[in-house]
C-alpha cells in the first residue's frame, strides 16, 4: 500500500525536470529516405522495430537520464530524407552536437549521399568554429544499416565506410541491424564515449523508468529497490515538442556573439 501511494503521488501534478545547460545535447540523425534512420532511433529510444515504413518530415524526441545523480538531457532530430527545406537541415546541423549519418548497405545512392552529408557537416560546422572561436570535437557516426540482408545486396564494400572515418579520430564506423538490433548498442555507446558524454546513455546501460517516477526522478537520492546496484536511469518525455526556428537561431546567435551561456537550451517540461 506504501508503494501505490507513493506512486500515485508521483503520477500526478507536473514534473519539471531541471537539466543543466551545459548536460543538454542534441542527437542530428541524417541520411537519404528509406535507410532505417527513423528504425535506428525507435531502437534507442524504446527497443522496437517497425516494419511498416512511414516517411519522417521530422521527428523530435527528447530522453532525460538521471546518471549518479545528475541530470543529462539529450534531444534526438530524426530528419527527412528528402530535404526539402536546404535551409532547415544547415540549421539542424548548426544546433547538433552529436551526429549519426546512416546509409542502407544495399543502397550505393544512399552511401553517396552520406558522402555528401558528411562534408557538408564539417563545412558548416568549421565556419561555426571560426567565429566562436570554439575547439570543440565533432563526435559523428557513419552507420551502414541492413547489414541483416546479406553479401549477396551488399552494394557497400566495409573497406569504403571504413575509409570515410579513418583520418578523424571523433568519427567512426557501423554496420547494424535496426531489425535485427545488431550493433545498434555498440555504435551508440562508441558515439557517446566520443562525445565525452556518461557511456551509460547508451540503451542497454541503463534502467528504462516510466514517467509516473518523474517527480523524483530528478532527486540525487533517487533509487530502484529492485535495482540496488544500478546508478542510471532515463526517461522518455512524452510531451517533447521541437524549439521553434526561433530558438534555434537564437541559440546559435548567442553562440556567435558569446551572449550568456552557450549551451542555454529550453527546458524539458513534462505536464
Amino acid at each position: 500500500f506504501q508503494n501505490q501511494a507513493m506512486m500515485k503521488t508521483m503520477s500526478g501534478g507536473n514534473c519539471n525536470l531541471n537539466v543543466p545547460a551545459k548536460n543538454s545535447y542534441r542527437m542530428v540523425v541524417l541520411g537519404a529516405s528509406k535507410v532505417g534512420k527513423s528504425s535506428i532511433v525507435s531502437r534507442f529510444l524504446n527497443g522496437r522495430f517497425e516494419d511498416q515504413y512511414t516517411p519522417t518530415i521530422e521527428d523530435f524526441h527528447r530522453k532525460v537520464y538521471n546518471i549518479r545523480g545528475d541530470m543529462y538531457q539529450l534531444d534526438i532530430l530524426d530528419t527527412s530524407g528528402n530535404h526539402p527545406f536546404p535551409a532547415m537541415r544547415r540549421l539542424s546541423i548548426l544546433t547538433g552536437d552529436v551526429f549519426i549519418l546512416v546509409f542502407s548497405l544495399d543502397n550505393r545512392e544512399s552511401f553517396d549521399e552520406v558522402k555528401k552529408l558528411q562534408k557538408q557537416i564539417l563545412e558548416v560546422k568549421s565556419c561555426l568554429k571560426n567565429k566562436t572561436k570554439e575547439s570543440a570535437d565533432l563526435p559523428m557516426v557513419i552507420c551502414g544499416n541492413k547489414n541483416d540482408h546479406g553479401e549477396l545486396c551488399r552494394k557497400v564494400r566495409s573497406d569504403e565506410g571504413e575509409d570515410l572515418v579513418s583520418s578523424d579520430e571523433n568519427c567512426a564506423y557501423f554496420e547494424v541491424s535496426a531489425k535485427k538490433n545488431t550493433n545498434v548498442d555498440e555504435m551508440f555507446y562508441v558515439l557517446f564515449s566520443m562525445a565525452k558524454l556518461p557511456h551509460e546513455m547508451s540503451p542497454a546501460l541503463h534502467r528504462k523508468i516510466s514517467i509516473q517516477y518523474g517527480d523524483t526522478f530528478q532527486q540525487k537520492s533517487f533509487r530502484m529497490r529492485r535495482v540496488k546496484d544500478m546508478d542510471a536511469y532515463g526517461m522518455i518525455s512524452p510531451f517533447a515538442r521541437r524549439p521553434s526556428v526561433n530558438s534555434d537561431l537564437k541559440y546559435i546567435k548567442s553562440k556567435v556573439l558569446r551572449e550568456g551561456q552557450s549551451r542555454e537550451r529550453e527546458k524539458c517540461t513534462i505536464q
